[in-house]
């Protein structure tokens, strides 16, 4: 069976779900494919067997942008290291000067200062949002943030933009499944990879920046704690801190928390526009608890329910990465009585979790009430795993979260957004969807709240 296209493969896999139960063997090309349906049996995986199932499948686009290096893709003692320590530096490391929720409610300023010099005019927020989003990242790894006019820093906004879309697209599919063949032929696959390599170029001319700058006592950011590191380790032959899993596990970051979460976020704005009532209720509730004068924190979250569901719902509903990052067998795996053999590849399909007729009530509808209980109070649901689960989850999760909280907030509590078409003109089924739902793009009118 020859699948190029996602919407043909999640039919056929739900066909065959129904009839050969939740594992199935599936052949992209040449290549044998396990795929785990719904809640349990991607559960019972990912987490129950999370030892078994940690094993990251060598997708040959990423193998090709990141040479094989860094955190993505990596697997064995590099990803044990490479995920242990920068699961650390995302926890525990404070940005320099500020803490990272500050960072971001200065960016969420930023963002709001900048959409209100737009006037009430519509506009498109793909680049404000990337712009925004992309800082928070810059900050981490850089300690510094840059223009949203800097034409460099845009530039490179349109290459990562570009990369997702690419990988999106059935071009981009093609090339994960026959990639030798797609190395000979002309097409966007070629362009792709040069986008990609001016990325690295930037990443490393900032990696050089700090070499020379750097202060082993005061390490600014992600790549001072990296190179401090490297250089406590530098006689260890068996160390993963090298200059290669430097780039490319930056690399990863740029690629992996710019585009999913702005993509996100504007995904959010369109649902907003969508069903005004609940963007209205979501701006009694933040009225209610930050009011008009201060930033909202992380701590507000605990009393808005109503808000906190809504971003939940959005995530489920975008469904962002339905396949998720595509896990592999490096060894014979025992898994519901059935052998999947060394080097099988492994799709755990996110989006059988997500719209699942069983755990959720309403699963192919936008709908808040899934993560409210009869009180009104937030309830989580275990099917909620936007971000996979087990021990190849997403790692910068609780950075995400922070920023969609944070940012939404900000934005509903300065605006009221809207666009020419009303909510009739808003469509949420994905522009792509394949490796990644992309929303569509839509110009919107910002209105201030207040004077």
């Amino acid at each position: 069976m020859y699948l190029t296209t996602f919407l043909r493969f999640v039919f056929l896999t739900f066909q065959l779900s129904e009839v050969h139960g939740p594992v199935l063997t599936v052949y992209l090309g040449p290549q044998r494919v396990v795929v785990l349906v719904g809640y349990e049996a991607v559960k019972e995986a990912l987490v129950d067997q999370g030892d078994d199932f940690t094993g990251r499948g060598p997708l040959p686009f990423l193998m090709r942008v990141t040479k094989g290096y860094g955190l993505a893709i990596s697997n064995g003692e590099r990803w044990r290291q490479l995920r242990r320590f920068t699961l650390m530096t995302l926890r525990d490391f404070g940005m320099g000067r500020k803490k990272m929720d500050e960072w971001i409610q200065e960016e969420g300023n930023n963002l709001v200062a900048r959409i209100k010099s737009n006037n009430g005019v519509p506009f498109d927020p793909i680049y404000y949002l990337s712009c925004s989003v992309s800082n928070v990242v810059c900050c981490l790894v850089f300690g510094e943030r840059f223009s949203y006019d800097d034409k460099d820093f845009l530039l490179l906004l349109q290459a990562i933009n570009n990369t997702l879309s690419f990988l999106s697209s059935v071009r981009g599919q093609l090339y994960n499944v026959f990639p030798r063949l797609m190395e000979w032929l002309p097409g966007q696959q070629h362009t792709a990879f040069a986008r990609v390599e001016k990325l690295r170029e930037f990443i490393m001319m900032k990696i050089k920046e700090h070499q020379d700058t750097l202060d082993p006592a005061s390490p600014r950011d992600y790549i001072d704690c990296f190179l401090n590191r490297l250089s406590q380790e530098k006689h260890n032959p068996t160390t993963e801190f090298h200059y290669d899993n430097l780039v490319s596990t930056v690399l990863n970051l740029f690629l992996a928390g710019t585009e999913t979460t702005s993509s996100t976020i504007r995904y959010a704005l369109s649902v907003l526009i969508k069903y005004p009532k609940i963007q209205e209720a979501m701006q009694q509730e933040i009225d209610g608890v930050v009011g008009q004068t201060r930033s909202p924190t992380m701590e507000d979250r605990k009393s808005m329910p109503f808000t906190d569901a809504v971003l939940h719902e959005i995530q489920r509903f975008m469904d962002i990465v339905p396949m998720s990052i595509p896990h592999y067998a490096l060894k014979d795996i025992i898994f519901r009585g059935f052998t999947i053999p060394k080097k099988t590849l492994i799709i755990p399909l996110l989006h059988s979790v997500l719209k699942e007729e069983k755990m959720w009530d309403t699963p192919w509808s936008f709908n808040p009430q899934h993560f409210l209980d009869e009180d009104g109070k937030f309830k989580n649901n275990p099917a909620s795993i936007p971000f996979s689960a087990g021990k190849r989850s997403c790692v910068g999760e609780s950075l995400a979260r922070m920023e969609l909280f944070l940012f939404l907030v900000s934005l509903l509590k300065a605006f009221t957004f809207s666009c020419t078409g009303g909510p009739d003109s808003i469509e949420l089924k994905p522009e792509y969807s394949s490796f990644a739902n992309l929303p569509r793009r839509y110009d919107i009118i910002a209105t201030p709240r207040w004077e």
